[in-house]
């Protein structure tokens, strides 16, 4: 099956690239900005600052310590996406392995010397994920006999003792070649590998060992912390180790740290991680909207874990987790042309950043996307989530087949072929059209927002509504399952209510005191100001239903707010309880989220104070 993801147990089981089949919408639009501009951009911009020949050892190295790692992401891209440059950026790659596997062009000579800040592994990592999706697509040829090696050079090193490298990575990759090859040996390491994580395996820094997720072990860990990126990768690597080992209690681990992390630690796009200084997780309820972090990285590492919990628990929770951040990071992160990405995704940008010079980028907290960045993580990241995003969109289990994200597709499973109508996010109508037919139950996700907002279901062949919660197959509340037989033709629809609404901040998150947001769908919407409104520091919402207004297919918002006046006196504290906005009002113009930006800089807030 061509999969990132394919545990051999769970609840559900993942329908690959080549059983889901994007049509163009939402998604399968940005599926093919990807194959067709973001991989060669990405390559473009490898080229240009050599990250690319360094494997050839003809020029002085350049780039950071972990540049290996975004060649590797980008084959992994190329490889789900098909395309054609993969042979010739692969062949590069594999002449510069050494003879014992090993491989890293900036420790070569050196090796592990620092391993708390050498990402040797971690390179691995993305090494090992794009051989895997060679396996997958295409496999056993020169570079996936390479990532064997390389495998093997990192098992024979690493399986005994106490190392482990500081950003986690490996874990979920060797799980993965484990899943693709049978190797016991690969399993093994990334089961020590999660072991050791905390026990402490790796040595004293300044952002103390949470960064690391070094502190505590990960079965006694309570909620994710430290740097967001490594806590997400650790966490999906420890659900993978769980899931194959049939170890219920660490799978269980996990679960209770994303529930509270979700709960306490996650921006209401999906983001996660409010500290700049170590990229990392705040406090409980530490969620600034002008500091948040967001890393797109962070956001993918989110989509990546919900989906394994998903795959091995069928809680609908996880999807709604994905579904945010998908739209919300994920698609916010590249621009509507796909030239250009965000490092980090904050909720709140008070000064305009200058415009864009098309030079590479050495502020990951810019207020603007940029064309590329000296930590680059981001951009081949989004390439490779894009090129294999199908594969998060439906599931078999022995019921029949479930759809949990929509969009324009073909999905074949469970003997069946459903295709998948809709204009989601902009509207909340799904039509499933049964092109073959057969026994089983299809069940159909029903989002958080929904499921108290008068959602409806129903068969136009006979009438049937449909029954929430598991009747007719394995899926649990959340979904709603409609049991077979299906013959060509039969429908369902689906109306899921889109209408806006207002959402308030958890009273204990004292940055977001006084402020609401709104929401539509899956949708957050922001207030975006380039310049020809009123600046956003002055003004306060006023809680009326929001006007809905469609242009060119994407609907946007408008809102009524009051002006703010200073204080007479010019000084900013009062008082008086009364009413903040007194100098006159005005109509503020909501966009969604992933949009902002792309008309040039701009002041930009999601969290709007509440009048």
């Amino acid at each position: 099956m061509v999969d990132p993801v394919l545990p051999s147990s769970g609840l559900l089981s993942p329908l690959g690239l080549e059983s889901v089949r994007l049509a163009p919408g939402f998604w399968g639009d940005r599926l093919a900005l990807d194959r067709e501009v973001i991989i060669d951009h990405c390559l473009e911009w490898m080229e240009k600052e050599g990250w690319i020949a360094n494997f050839t050892g003809e020029q002085p190295r350049r780039g950071r310590e972990f540049s290996d790692s975004e060649i590797y992401k980008l084959l992994e891209g190329m490889a789900w996406a098909g395309h054609p440059g993969f042979e010739e950026l692969a062949a590069v790659v594999v002449q510069a392995q050494e003879a014992d596997g090993y491989l890293n062009t900036r420790w070569s000579g050196d090796r592990y010397r620092d391993l708390e800040w050498g990402h040797e592994l971690y390179c691995y990592g993305h090494l090992l994920q794009a051989g895997v999706a060679r396996l997958r697509t295409h496999g056993e040829d020169d570079f996936t006999a390479l990532v064997r090696r390389a495998a093997d050079h990192v098992c024979e090193v690493f399986v005994e003792g106490t190392r482990t490298d500081g950003h986690p990575c490996l874990e979920m990759a060797l799980v993965e070649l484990y899943r693709s090859t049978g190797a016991e040996r690969y399993l093994e390491l990334a089961r020590r590998l999660v072991e050791r994580r905390g026990l402490p395996a790796l040595g004293t820094i300044p952002f103390g060992p949470a960064y690391f997720q070094d502190d505590i072990p990960v079965r006694q860990a309570r909620v994710l912390r430290g740097h967001a990126v490594r806590a997400l990768y650790l966490a999906s690597g420890a659900v993978d180790v769980a899931v194959e080992t049939g170890d219920a209690e660490l799978l269980a681990a996990v679960e209770a740290q994303w529930e509270r992390t979700v709960a306490r630690r996650t921006h209401l796009t999906g983001g996660m991680g409010s500290r700049h200084a170590d990229e990392a997780f705040g406090d409980d309820f530490e969620l600034p909207p002008d500091r948040a972090y967001a890393e797109t990285c962070a956001g993918i590492a989110s989509i990546m874990l919900s989906h394994r919990l998903l795959l091995a628990t069928g809680r609908a929770r996880y999807a709604d987790l994905a579904e945010r951040t998908m739209y919300n990071v994920l698609a916010t992160a590249v621009a509507l042309d796909g030239h250009s990405f965000f490092y980090s995704n904050p909720l709140q940008v008070r000064v305009a950043a200058p415009a864009a010079d098309g030079m590479v980028s050495h502020a990951a907290a810019a207020s603007l996307r940029s064309a590329w960045f000296d930590v680059s993580c981001c951009p081949s990241n989004i390439s490779r989530t894009l090129a294999s995003l199908p594969a998060y969109v439906a599931t078999t289990d022995a019921g029949g087949v479930q759809v949990h994200h929509y969009t324009p597709a073909e999905v074949r499973g469970a003997g069946m072929a459903l295709r998948v109508e809709t204009g989601y996010p902009w509207s909340g109508g799904v039509r499933v059209r049964v092109l073959e037919g057969g026994e089983g139950a299809v069940s159909l996700r029903v989002p958080a927002w929904a499921r108290d907002a008068g959602y409806s279901v129903h068969r136009p062949d006979d009438g049937s509504p449909g029954a929430a919660g598991a009747a007719g197959g394995q899926a649990g509340p959340g979904y709603l399952t409609l049991p077979g037989p299906w013959r060509p033709g039969d429908e369902i629809h689906l109306d899921l209510p889109t209408t806006p609404r207002w959402t308030r901040p958890d009273h204990r998150a004292d940055a977001l005191r006084g402020t609401v947001a709104v929401e539509r769908g899956p949708l957050v919407y922001c207030a975006e100001s380039p310049g020809d409104l009123p600046p956003l520091a002055d003004i306060a919402v006023r809680q009326a239903p929001p006007a809905e207004h469609e242009a060119d297919g994407v609907v946007e918002l408008e809102v009524e707010a009051g002006l703010v006046t200073p204080a007479p006196d010019g000084w900013p504290y009062d008082g008086s309880p009364g009413s903040p906005a007194a100098g006159g009002s005005t109509t503020l113009r909501l966009i969604p989220y992933h949009r902002w930006g792309n008309r040039g800089p701009a002041t930009m807030r999601i969290w709007l104070p509440a009048d």
